[in-house]
Formats: structure tokens, C-alpha cells, sequence
């Protein structure tokens, strides 16, 4: 049956009171604490994204569950919301990436931690194998390890005379020093140079842009993170600024502006989340739940970002692009 049909028979079934989730305490209100990198309205597909794969299992927020949400602007607020939802003794911690799981492990051992677009759990540490995770963390990955070497393919099939690439490194996502060494290892290959690119803040990315046009890379690679899905608009402006071709991960980046990403569809990663909360909820330890692996990619284009920078993008590449944004 078609998701919105089955929808429509459980509200008519339930007097449009979606029921308490199978196996949890009747009358209980489960807390759940929310942590993400960035303002609120930067990830408000996210949010929703989340909160429909939560109503999907039953739950229903202010009659069997709270979700406390924690925004932080810097590293240094990631560590100090995570304590307060520490504090608070929530039920679970949704903390999405490794840059948000990083802070929360730092301050609990016990309370259960679910991410949804962490880009290498194993690599950094946060689970002990992908099958058995070990501690109190799992959820949903991208092996962004893999990805960025893919990622990096598809730039040069794009723009075949592409030789020297800007790479855009965030300081603050622990999963970005395994994903640059894969990048430099797959760039020999694809006959293409890097010129690497750190940045911790968000006032960084001027500095980095004015290097890479003196340096007169032909194309900036921006290895996904929460602090550049967070400032992404601001990111397609400064590539557009600087007439530089763009790669990212979230489709969000190419809706903003960038030319073009490939990436799971974070959004459905974060909604799936929710099956990991529910049977947390439900009694299941973290340890116990083997991470799951996204398994489709989607390449996006954005044509109109393609014609401000002069570009004619591959008819090859065009025949298997998911979604053009114009």
C-alpha cells in the first residue's frame, strides 16, 4: 500500500490519534535531545525529515515524546549543548554527523547516541565495526572514504580540463582527515593536483577562496560537513564569485547555488533515523544495532550555476543525472 494511503487508514483507525508505539510505557513522554552544528534554520529539512519518520512510528510530540533541540555555532557550544542535554537526562541524543558525535561521546558513555549521515563511524572511532558498534552509539552512515574518490570522478567527467582543485577541509568534523588522505590518494589517478584547504570557521572561507585564486585552481571540492551544509548559500556565492566549478555532497549546497553534488539523500537518511530512536526507545541497546549503509546516490546538477560559469556539461554525464535544478 502507498505510504500516504496507509497514512489516511491509520488516521481513520485511531480517531486521528496516531497510537503509542508498540512496546513502550503507556503514559510515558520520552525526551529526545536534538544536537546540530549550525542555526536552526539551516536545517529545517532536517528537523522534518526526522519528525516524519518519528510520526510514522507512532510518536507524537507533547503526548509520548519531547524533542529538545540544542544549536551551536562553534565547536566550543557543540561541547556545551551537548552537556545540557547530558544534564537533562533525555532518553536518546540525535546528533547527526561526527561532527556532532564527537562533543556527546565526549560527555556520556551511557545514554544511547543515533546519527544519520555520519561519513565514517568506524575510521574515527565512534563504533567498534559497522555489524557490532559496541558502546552506546550507532545509526546511519555514507563511507565517505569511498565517496569522495567517486565524488572527484564525477568533477573531472564534468570538467575534463580541470588540472589543479581547491579542497575545502572543515577542522571541525572529525571525519574529514580520513576523507582528504582517500581524495589524495584517488587525485594521481584522475591526473589532477589538490591544493588543500583548512578551515574552522565560517570567516575562514574567505581566506580560503582568495588562496585558491591566486593559486588558479580550476575548480573548488568541498568535502561535506555540518559547517558547510550549514553556511551553504554562502559557499555558492563565494564559488560564483570566483567563476570556480563545485563539488559538494548535500544536495542542499546545489539547490543553493553549487554547481554539482553526489551524495545519498541525507534527508531520507535522517527520516530512516527515527527506526533506530524507536527501538532504542523500545528496549535495544546501541551495541546491538549493526550501523546501516546508504546504498543509493544521487548526482544533482545545477544548470543554471553551469551557464553562469561558461560551462557545458557533458551530454555522458547529463543521461545519468537524477535531478537538474535550472
Amino acid at each position: 500500500m502507498p505510504l500516504i494511503g496507509l497514512a489516511v487508514l491509520l488516521a481513520v483507525s485511531f480517531t486521528l490519534v496516531p497510537p503509542v508505539a508498540e512496546g513502550l510505557q503507556d503514559g510515558k513522554v520520552y525526551r529526545i535531545g536534538f544536537l546540530r552544528f549550525g542555526p536552526a534554520s539551516a536545517s529545517a529539512d532536517r528537523v522534518e525529515a526526522l519528525r516524519t519518520g518519528l510520526r510514522e512510528l507512532g510518536y507524537v510530540e507533547g503526548k509520548n515524546i519531547v524533542i529538545e533541540f540544542r544549536w551551536a555555532e562553534t565547536v566550543d557550544q557543540l561541547s556545551q549543548r551537548a552537556a545540557e542535554l547530558v544534564r537533562m537526562n533525555v532518553d536518546v541524543i540525535f546528533a547527526s554527523s561526527s561532527t556532532e558525535v564527537g562533543p556527546v561521546r565526549q560527555v556520556t558513555k551511557t545514554i544511547p547516541i543515533v546519527f544519520a549521515t555520519h561519513a565514517d563511524p568506524v575510521g574515527v572511532g565512534h563504533v567498534a565495526s559497522l555489524a557490532r558498534p559496541g558502546g552506546n552509539i550507532t545509526g546511519l552512515s555514507m563511507i565517505l572514504t569511498d565517496l569522495v574518490a567517486k565524488q572527484l570522478e564525477v568533477m573531472k567527467e564534468a570538467i575534463p580540463h580541470m588540472k589543479r582543485i581547491g579542497v575545502l577541509e572543515s577542522l571541525t568534523a572529525p571525519s574529514h582527515r580520513p576523507a582528504a588522505d582517500a581524495l589524495a590518494a584517488a587525485a594521481p589517478k584522475l591526473g589532477v593536483s589538490l591544493h588543500m584547504l583548512p578551515v574552522q570557521t565560517v570567516d575562514d572561507f574567505e581566506r580560503a577562496f582568495a588562496t585558491m585564486a591566486r593559486e588558479h585552481v580550476s575548480g573548488v571540492f568541498v568535502i561535506g560537513s555540518a559547517q558547510t551544509f550549514a553556511h551553504r548559500t554562502r559557499l555558492a556565492q563565494l564559488a560564483l564569485k570566483h567563476q570556480l566549478p563545485s563539488m559538494f555532497g548535500p544536495r542542499e549546497n546545489v539547490e543553493a547555488g553549487g554547481l554539482m553534488s553526489y551524495a545519498p539523500d541525507l534527508r531520507e537518511l535522517t527520516r530512516r533515523a527515527a527506526t533506530y530512536i524507536d527501538k532504542i526507545l523500545k528496549g535495544a541497546k546501541p551495541a546491538d544495532l549493526p550501523v546501516e549503509q546508504a546504498s543509493k546516490y544521487e548526482l544533482i546538477i545545477n544548470l543554471k550555476t553551469a551557464k553562469a560559469l561558461g560551462l557545458t556539461i557533458p551530454q555522458s554525464l547529463l543521461l545519468r543525472v537524477d535531478h537538474v535544478i535550472e
